[in-house]
């Protein structure tokens, strides 16, 4: 049976060699510098907690950390309660106004990719999920989103700019696999059009969609270059679902590299009117 708790407590005071009267002691102390009794362990109290399941107030888990030195993240976890969890708890709540959030400046720990398929390639838009070969436990906090089961993540490669310039090369974005049907509407605004990610025989991409009867019509963003495509449906083309979530940067990515070359024109239109005449 795992210990609980108390008795975890229990094993660390025993083996720094406390008894119930030392850390009754040293509770008091740091007692009187808070001026508050909230931080004193009385023996009673200790035993309470040691072997009655009762758990500690907020304050004397404070003591119980200075006094066994053992950090105070550590002791919630004997509760149950993992503060590097807490990424996977940050949409519950929907604030309304814009605001710096420092609640994952303390994790240490979370879940991201360490290994990936040899084949992936950063110029081809790319379900991340099926990159991942295995995933291990490092210091980087919100990637810890990534594990969870009811999305998917998609990359899009260098080379994509169907949703350019709403979702630029580069982009990461978050698809709901349950949003996998195509819906049609009158939409006010082309941030309210659903963007839908899409596997096809070929690779992925993202774009608007339409079904018409036995097709499905990839509409890219008007002053993107990528042309539109219309396949069979489904057998050419399949929703993988839509798309929720982006993280993009800003400001420092340079399109010139990677943007598909413009049509040159003719000699007969690039050339102006009168330079025309001049070589007839």
């Amino acid at each position: 049976m795992q210990p609980n708790g108390g008795q975890r407590l229990r094993a660390l005071r025993e083996t720094l060699g406390y008894r119930m009267r030392d850390v009754e002691l040293a509770s008091q102390q740091i007692a009187r510098r808070f001026e508050s009794e909230e931080f004193a362990i009385p023996p009673s109290r200790l035993s309470d907690i040691e072997t009655k399941g009762i758990i500690p107030s907020i304050f004397r888990l404070y003591s119980f950390a200075a006094i066994y030195r053992r950090e105070y993240r550590e002791l919630l976890s004997f509760y149950g309660l993992e503060l590097d969890g807490i990424s996977a708890d940050i949409g519950s709540g929907s604030p309304q106004k814009s605001h710096v959030s420092e609640a994952l400046s303390n994790v240490t720990q979370v879940r991201i990719p360490t290994s990936l398929d040899p084949g992936f390639s950063l110029q081809k838009t790319t379900d991340l999920k099926r990159v991942i070969e295995q995933w291990g436990t490092v210091p980087l906090a919100y990637l810890e989103l990534l594990s969870d089961d009811r999305y998917t993540y998609g990359y899009i490669g260098s080379e994509d700019f169907t949703m350019y310039p709403i979702l630029p090369p580069g982009s990461f974005v978050q698809v709901d696999e349950t949003r996998n049907k195509v819906e049609e509407g009158a939409w006010r605004s082309e941030f309210e059009r659903p963007i839908y990610f899409v596997e096809m025989r070929d690779g992925f991409t993202c774009c608007w969609c339409s079904i018409k009867r036995d097709s499905i019509v990839l509409q890219p963003h008007p002053l993107s270059p990528a042309p539109v495509r219309i396949l069979r449906y489904p057998q050419e083309a399949e929703v993988l679902g839509q798309v929720i979530g982006v993280a993009m940067r800003l400001g420092d990515w340079d399109h010139s590299d990677s943007q598909p070359t413009p049509k040159v024109r003719s000699s007969l239109t690039s050339d102006a009117p009168g330079q025309l005449r001049k070589e007839a």
